[in-house]
């Protein structure tokens, strides 16, 4: 059978764990991930662990921060001043602000935190730091072809 590789189209499911057995993101056969390999459209772990496999092949990978949503960066976490932001935002814990900077880029920054007249802002993913595990399994492969 032919092995997954770099340009191939690739179908999988997947399920996604934490350290502590919680589920954060799950895809079956009534909603599989399709992505082409070496496009960066998922994770790197997740890409390198899928590189080799056959059609039907399972396999569980525990990733480290580094091939996931990266490490936590301290400096990516500020309080800022609420009198700052735009009035009417919705200021919880949890909730999330978007951020367009003016080259275009677009962040997405956390509530963590929320003081009478400053909030902290958290831009890490909420994955970062941490290890993930992954359940894969390669349903379909789609290699292109040259004319």
């Amino acid at each position: 059978m032919n092995k997954a590789q770099e340009g191939d189209t690739v179908t999988v499911t997947l399920q996604g764990l934490l350290e502590d057995g919680s589920v954060f993101n799950s895809s079956d056969e009534n909603a599989p991930l399709t992505f082409v390999l070496g496009e960066n459209e998922v994770l790197l772990g997740l890409e390198l662990a899928i590189i080799g496999m056959e059609i039907g092949d399972q396999k569980t990978i525990t990733l480290p921060p580094e091939q996931g949503y990266g490490v936590r960066q301290p400096k990516l976490v500020e309080e800022v001043n609420i009198d700052t932001l735009p009035k009417g935002l919705d200021l919880s814990i949890g909730n999330q602000l978007e951020v367009t900077t003016e080259s275009g880029t677009v962040f997405q920054l956390f509530i963590v935190k929320r003081k009478d007249q400053t909030i902290v802002l958290d831009a890490n993913h909420p994955l970062a730091g941490r290890s993930l595990t992954f359940r894969i399994e390669l349903v379909s492969m789609d290699r292109p072809t040259i004319n």
